[in-house]
């Protein structure tokens, strides 16, 4: 019986890595010819772009340094990321129930999504006496917008035969809002985080640039680097960048594929 289910399992195993190959196999060729490329362009053209043993140097070398400015990049994206969801979820069921609320915010959002926040830094900064808050708020501002825009859609985007079932029931507003609008949101919702939690990262390194503060992030290692004119540094921060990009992203996979197993949106990720 055994040696049964070994045979029986074998085969799937196998069909099994084959899928992880054929999905995985195109895109480490192409990385691995990036980096071929990179390391050919970078040992001919030095003050171009260093090598990839200089970048990874500079982060062995200074671990504590890096660690440090990463966790304070990743406080500012988390903090700016989460209160403007909070805001912007909370704006939406509003704007979902109460027509005149989308009509009073939402011209106001679409001015402050095209407005530059870069311009904004400077003067957030002196109003808040050059605190962390100018990069919370520079974080949460460049995220607001896909976040209120997905969320009203998302609470939206209910089946009409869903919600005649919940009146025939007499159904409150708040028990349709947490059974069936929330619910029916969260495809929205992560597409939502899909974009945002990479682009809370981009923010907080937009307002290390523009905002000064009393403490290092990966952005103020990009800056010093750039004014000693010191290029494995500017990268190796660049490369630390890309992988909480990457595990924002990696992140908000899983948690999808668990949260909306239910839902055609999560199993077609399976």
């Amino acid at each position: 019986m055994t040696n049964l289910r070994r045979t029986t399992h074998a085969p799937r195993r196998r069909r099994r890595a084959a899928r992880l190959v054929a999905r995985w196999a195109p895109a480490a060729v192409l990385l691995g010819l990036l980096v071929l490329a990179w390391q050919l362009v970078a040992l001919h053209n030095a003050y171009l772009i260093p090598r990839i043993g200089a970048i990874w140097s500079q982060i062995v070398d200074h671990p504590r340094e890096f660690l440090d400015a990463a966790g304070v990049t990743l406080e500012e994206s988390g903090v700016g990321l989460g209160a403007s969801f909070v805001i912007a979820f909370s704006l939406a069921i509003a704007m979902s129930h109460i027509p005149v609320v989308e009509r009073a915010v939402m011209p106001l959002a679409v001015i402050l999504n095209v407005t530059p926040v870069v311009s904004l830094a400077p003067g957030l900064a002196v109003a808040f006496s050059f605190t962390m808050t100018p990069r919370y708020l520079v974080t949460g501002i460049i995220v607001f917008f896909p976040l209120l825009v997905n969320s009203l859609v998302g609470l939206r985007s209910i089946d009409p035969g869903a919600l005649q079932y919940f009146q025939t029931l007499h159904a409150s507003r708040l028990e349709v809002l947490l059974h069936l609008r929330i619910p029916s949101s969260l495809p929205f919702l992560f597409a939502a985080a899909r974009i945002c939690f990479p682009l809370s990262v981009i923010g907080a390194v937009v307002s290390e640039f523009s905002t000064a503060g009393t403490a290092s992030g990966l952005g103020s290692l990009i800056e010093v680097g750039f004014q000693e004119n010191y290029l494995p540094q500017i990268y190796a921060a660049i490369f630390c960048l890309s992988l909480l990009g990457l595990a924002f992203t990696l992140l908000v996979t899983l948690v999808e594929r668990r949260v909306l197993s239910w839902h055609p949106a999560g199993s077609a990720r399976r």
